[in-house]
């Protein structure tokens, strides 16, 4: 009997090329796009931990890269990364590429 494939193992995700091209408001609400959030409620409120790790893990785990550059805010995201939860391939992705994110 062979290993089972599971699709959090195969599943694409994305990365830009650099931190810097990350231009998302740093504050405010964001209203989550569709193909990123499917929840009954697309609005995050950046001026808060909860709002932020809402949109914030949603737009890691399912926005492309030209989504995650207008979604997401450099800043931000380096304040907050120890307190998103995200699958594990996500993280060590954006950590491979941005060793910042680990300092």
């Amino acid at each position: 009997m062979g290993s089972r494939v599971l699709y959090q193992d195969i599943k694409p995700y994305d990365v830009p090329a650099s931190l810097g091209a990350l231009k998302g408001p740093s504050s405010g609400v964001l209203t989550l796009p569709l193909n990123v959030y499917w929840g009954p409620d697309p609005d995050a409120d950046l001026d808060t931990l909860s709002g932020v790790t809402k949109a914030y893990q949603a737009i890691l785990r399912e926005g492309a890269s030209d989504v995650q550059e207008a979604l997401l805010n450099r800043d931000v995201l380096l304040r907050t990364w120890d307190e998103l939860l995200l699958p594990l391939r996500v993280r060590s992705l954006w950590e491979s590429r941005f060793p910042e994110l680990t300092a």
